[in-house]
């Protein structure tokens, strides 16, 4: 079994999908194997970056099913569960663990929202107890679940009550939150960063390892961000992070998912389309997407030259 903690650049990846609307399955293998020779050290599946969401439960275990089976051991396969429904979260759970998956992650339900630290523990409880056997990390991203419980109060209490519970991924910018969750007085907790365009400043807090979806686009640019921290070169680490603020910039500016799929596609990784309600990306704005990259360098640092297509 996987033992955490988790190490590196953990991609956030896509789901492939036709312009049908379905799942390209045929997709996933050749895109994670080109993530693991860029570098990337884990795959988060079926987050948001993944759509996960927008998938019905049948579509979430065909995608974990063919990445465990693309990863094929190399790197660990973290399979994003969360579900609005807590039974069919612990489903995907049981059936995570069972396609082979190495650790199980889950945010809380977000239609009801969740009010207090009591029913966190109970929701996240019942999603971990579907895999007993793996690392369960809570998926924490107020942004997007609207959750505002204190994620400190949740890992002081969870470890006595979740067995699994090991970490969390943290997607907030709250640099001292992040490290109280590293400090809490109960255990040493795994806690991942999520926010790509800070990695530095996680890492100079003592972040080891990062899930993010433009890992899945310039690891090789994260990875020498990484390199220059543990050399002592902070000038070449500012110099590396502003590389990566400019390009989430640039893909701001746009719908963010689609971007992602689109520059996925132009380095040889076809991304296809999005599931609604996530909008889509013309093919003028790709266009102005590709000229905006270049004009910033990107096709030159991403660590994808070979395979671009311009």
């Amino acid at each position: 079994m996987f033992e955490p903690p988790l190490q590196g650049l953990i991609a956030a990846t896509i789901t492939p999908l036709h312009s049908s609307g379905k799942i390209n399955l045929a997709a996933i293998g050749p895109m994670i194997s080109r993530l693991i020779e860029s570098g990337v050290t884990g795959l988060y599946v079926c987050g948001s970056t993944g759509e996960g969401m927008s998938l019905t439960c049948q579509e979430r275990k065909l995608v974990v099913e063919a990445s465990v089976e693309a990863a094929a051991g190399r790197v660990p396969v973290i399979v994003q569960v969360g579900h609005n429904s807590v039974a069919d979260a612990c489903d995907l759970a049981v059936h995570a663990a069972s396609a082979g998956a190495d650790v199980v992650s889950a945010t809380c339900p977000s239609y009801f929202k969740v009010a207090d630290t009591t029913t966190l523990l109970k929701c996240m409880g019942k999603i971990a107890s579907g895999a007993p056997q793996l690392p369960f990390y809570y998926y924490h991203i107020p942004a997007l679940t609207g959750s505002q419980i204190d994620v400190v109060d949740f890992l002081e209490r969870g470890g006595e009550v979740i067995p699994n519970l090991v970490g969390l991924k943290y997607t907030n910018t709250l640099i001292h939150e992040f490290q109280a969750c590293q400090n809490t007085q109960s255990r040493k907790f795994d806690v991942v960063w999520g926010c790509d365009e800070m990695l530095l400043a996680a890492f100079a807090s003592g972040a080891t390892a990062a899930i993010g979806s433009t890992y899945n686009i310039a690891a090789p640019l994260y990875r020498r961000i990484i390199e220059a921290i543990q050399a002592g070169d902070w000038d070449s680490a500012r110099q590396l992070q502003y590389h990566s603020v400019a390009m989430v910039n640039v893909m701001k500016a746009y719908a963010f998912h689609a971007a992602l799929k689109a520059i996925m596609s132009m380095l040889g990784m076809p991304g296809g389309h999005c599931r609604l309600p996530l909008t889509a990306i013309s093919t003028e704005e790709t266009e102005s997407l590709r000229r905006r990259l270049d004009g910033i360098g990107f096709f030159d640092w991403c660590g994808h030259d070979s395979q671009v297509s311009r």
